[in-house]
């Protein structure tokens, strides 16, 4: 029995940034409840790359709270559509992928999905079992169905069309492409960010097109990543990825901004909107930490994805080593060796031998930047130089990392 309209609406509202029509999804609702049948429901995912980072699990939340209220959950890796290269948002072709990548990628999702969403109500399909299967004929049908005038008002299109950058016609496919997935699947509701919206649309009209009854469409945004300003990107290097260490996760999560800290609890926990807003309230006042607030939130993350324990043990540690000014309990370490009468190690020069850092020039900046501790003391001397009779030193370079130096004589 799914529960009454209102309540399931409150929930799919959450954090979305739009949904296209509200009214017929509230039809679809009730006429689920009346006929005890649940919604299909399908978001798509290129595999572009092997990682999925807090960026993508906006949407996958969001799924399982469809899976929570009874609803059918298609996770659909874009295997054909890959590679074609989804181009929204892109001001140039993108370079197809192998076959070898996709399917390498697509494996790698399938792993880490199931870390927020429920194995035991999650269909994973893929879209070249319908697309591949298409003739020239299908896909000729498919294309008199949408014309090039309402593809090139995408915007991305539109300037590189009005730029002169080229487009290529099997760019021009990929929405339609994508619409048909929703055609083969018979989908009630699509979800995806807000850059996904034309494709989105079009497979609404690909759907009448086709005879059947056009899905809703649930928009949620795109998550900023820890800088506050860009979208979350490996890339940018502002990202954290659900695979990453416990500790990593949290450390990162403690250094965003309080402002950033409220859109993460919406976007990424379950926690109610109106405890939010309380919460909010309660640190404009005083009457609550921001910072304890940060830590709920990089405990809930963790815990997300590698368990309660887990999320407990790397707020511990972090309380040990930040709060209390400890040592971590684990260090990766690093062996140095010295040769002759060698008495003392360019630091810079070692940080990038030893892999540290990818250059010398990065080692400077992070040196300048006041990032770099030997043995608890800042180092402030771009010439800085270790003591080579000491056999163990313990190097910090930036916030997080920690490195056991064990310095061996030859």
């Amino acid at each position: 029995m799914f529960k009454p309209v209102e309540e399931q609406l409150k929930l799919l509202k959450k954090g979305a940034v739009e949904i296209i029509q509200e009214e017929d999804l509230v039809r679809k609702l009730e006429r689920s409840r009346k006929e005890n049948r649940p919604l299909r429901v399908k978001a798509g995912f290129d595999p572009t790359a092997p990682d999925i980072h807090l960026g993508h699990t906006v949407l996958l939340r969001k799924m399982k709270h469809f899976q929570e209220l009874g609803h059918e959950v298609i996770f659909l890796i874009g295997d054909f559509t890959g590679l074609i290269g989804d181009p929204s948002g892109r001001s140039a072709t993108r370079p197809a992928m192998t076959r070898e990548e996709i399917n390498r990628n697509a494996e790698t999702y399938k792993q880490q999905v199931f870390k927020i969403l429920d194995p035991q109500k999650t269909i994973i399909d893929f879209n070249s079992r319908w697309l591949g299967a298409l003739s020239s004929f299908d896909i000729i049908r498919l294309t008199s169905k949408y014309t090039v005038a309402r593809i090139l008002e995408r915007d991305d299109f539109t300037k590189r069309f009005k730029a002169g950058l080229p487009i290529s016609v099997h760019e021009l496919l990929y929405p339609l492409m994508q619409a048909y997935d929703s055609v083969a699947l018979q989908a009630d509701v699509e979800l995806g960010g807000t850059d996904q919206k034309f494709n989105l649309l079009v497979g609404r009209e690909i759907q009448r097109e086709y005879g059947q009854e056009p899905q809703v469409i649930l928009t949620m945004p795109l998550l900023e990543g820890l800088d506050g300003v860009e979208k979350m990107s490996k890339s940018l290097g502002n990202y954290v990825g659900i695979n990453e260490p416990p500790e990593e996760i949290f450390g990162k999560l403690m250094s965003i901004s309080d402002e950033l800290m409220y859109r993460y609890y919406e976007l990424l926990t379950d926690v109610p909107t109106d405890q939010i807003e309380d919460w909010k309230k309660q640190a404009r006042e005083g009457s609550l930490n921001p910072r304890d607030l940060k830590a709920g939130l990089a405990r809930m993350v963790v815990a997300d994805f590698w368990g309660e324990e887990e999320g407990q043990r790397a707020a511990e540690e972090f309380d040990r080593i930040f709060k209390h000014k400890d040592l971590p309990s684990e260090m990766e370490e690093k062996v140095v060796e010295t040769y002759g009468e060698q008495t003392q190690l360019e630091l810079v020069d070692l940080m990038v031998n030893l892999g540290i850092v990818p250059s010398r020039g990065e080692a400077k900046r992070l040196i300048r930047q006041g990032g770099v501790y030997v043995d608890g003391q800042r180092v402030e001397d771009l010439e800085h130089k270790l003591d080579a009779s000491r056999t163990e030193q313990i190097l910090k370079v930036g916030k997080r990392k920690f490195y056991r130096l064990k310095l061996q004589h030859k």
